[in-house]
């Protein structure tokens, strides 16, 4: 059986860990990198890698690039600019960001915000075929 004090300490390094996570949540869009976010935990870069891809299944720079692409996904639904949008998520090169947005989305930023476009026209003229079945039915629509 563990002691409290081991459970403690897995406790306070797995805090420690979720603190710089959430750093990068706070911050993605700042020139960050993995010296800054290791600090936030305070932890040496190498083993903070280990603990956090441990945790969390990716390491640090692949969750910080996850959130950024996922933010920047958010403000292209929006028809924010592409390259107003890659900037304002921390990318530096359109090129780049272009190309990472299609390899993660198999589909290029300005293909996205056509169907966003699309999607939002369609809402505007027929509304009722974009709710959900069971809440129409619950609420006697059909």
């Amino acid at each position: 059986m563990r002691s409290q004090a081991a459970i403690d300490s897995k406790f306070y390094l797995y805090r420690r860990i979720v603190n710089a996570k959430l750093f990068i949540d706070k911050n993605y869009y700042e020139n960050i990198d993995l010296e800054n976010i290791s600090n936030q935990a305070n932890f040496s870069k190498y083993h903070f890698i280990r603990l956090f891809k441990s945790i969390y299944g990716k390491t640090p720079h692949q969750y910080l690039t996850r959130v950024r692409i996922e933010k920047a996904r958010e403000l292209l639904d929006q028809i924010f600019p592409i390259s107003d949008t890659c900037y304002q998520v921390g990318f530096d090169s359109v090129s780049s960001f272009v190309g990472l947005f299609k390899r993660t989305y198999s589909q290029t930023p300005s293909e996205f915000q056509r169907q966003c476009r699309l999607r939002r026209e369609k809402i505007k003229l027929k509304p009722l075929s974009f709710i959900p079945n069971c809440f129409a039915e619950q609420n006697g629509w059909k």
